[in-house]
């Protein structure tokens, strides 16, 4: 289903939506300091900060990686269309306000399968002018039908961008590595892998509390190695770009991750735990903070 499932029936949306059950999308939204969240995402939120006080750094530097992803591909590779798979609920710096300000006329396709994502989706549809935005309602587990939906919008004939940005440890490894193996070998040549992953390898005993945090909630979490990271890439051909596959804060960091604008000391004292996130700064991350993996991959 494209963009027109938007003129979906307002209730036929409502029943689609599960806000007894946390749901990925929406968790992250929390740590983002979004609004489009229920108490169930928001209390997943607070037990995986709990279980790791400085989690939050995770999402942020993950989000933070897909703005300076876009910005290099754009703006030093000329790459003109995306594909973001597990795009999540809509926030500040989307992938085509990036991509636009520096090509106005990029194409980008979102795609997710989160009713909660679809009922907000209209803010990734506002493209500028020269531009095109479209949204698929589609399961990442169903790449067929996404490839399918997204050549309505993107010329697959021209080098793509495929954003896989934090979807993939929500993935056993008997349908990840098939999947992604699908959707790069529908891309032509020149085409790029934008890639992050949690890890078990860099701090351990943080993420596999968090970990069981979210299994306890039925969420699928597969952590990868290093190693287990690199096969998305190296086992579909794709040639690595420096720096290779690394802590996400590491991905060539331009140290100018935004700072939000911060409220005044009576009302942030007044916040709990999880709602101070959208406030901090994530210019002071530490290497024993992260537990995320990012790398860009191009296809010959």
């Amino acid at each position: 289903m494209s963009s027109d499932a938007l003129s979906q029936d307002p209730a036929e949306l409502r029943r689609r939506i599960d806000s007894t059950r946390a749901h990925p999308a929406r968790v992250y939204d929390v740590f983002l300091g979004g609004k489009d969240n229920y108490p169930v995402d928001r209390a997943a939120a607070a037990a995986a900060l709990a279980a790791n006080p400085r989690g939050y750094l995770d999402v942020r530097h993950n989000r933070d990686f897909l703005r300076r992803a876009v910005n290099e591909l754009a703006g030093q590779e000329g790459i003109r269309q995306f594909l973001d798979i597990g795009t999540g609920l809509p926030t500040a710096e989307n992938v085509h306000q990036i991509a636009q300000r520096i090509i106005p006329d990029a194409r980008v396709v979102y795609v997710d399968n989160d009713p909660v994502v679809l009922a907000h989706a209209r803010a990734l549809l506002t493209s500028g002018p020269e531009g095109r935005t479209d949204y698929i309602d589609a399961d990442f587990k169903n790449p067929a039908q996404i490839l399918e939906q997204a050549a309505k919008t993107l010329d697959f004939d021209q080098p793509i961008a495929l954003c896989l940005v934090a979807i993939l440890h929500f993935v056993e490894d008997e349908e990840a590595y098939p999947i992604v193996r699908e959707l790069v070998r529908a891309l032509p040549s020149g085409s790029r892998l934008v890639l992050s992953h949690l890890t078990e390898d860099l701090n351990p005993e943080n993420i596999r509390a968090v970990q069981r945090t979210y299994t306890e909630r039925g969420f699928t979490f597969v952590l990868r190695t290093r190693a287990d990271v690199e096969r998305f890439f190296t086992e579909n051909s794709l040639r690595l770009v420096e720096p290779g596959v690394v802590p996400v804060h590491h991905w060539r960091a331009d140290n100018d991750a935004p700072v939000p604008e911060q409220p005044e000391e009576s009302y942030l004292g007044g916040l709990d735990d999880i709602e101070k996130v959208r406030y901090a700064d994530i210019n002071d991350v530490t290497d024993a903070d992260i537990n995320v993996y990012a790398g860009v991959g191009d296809k010959a």
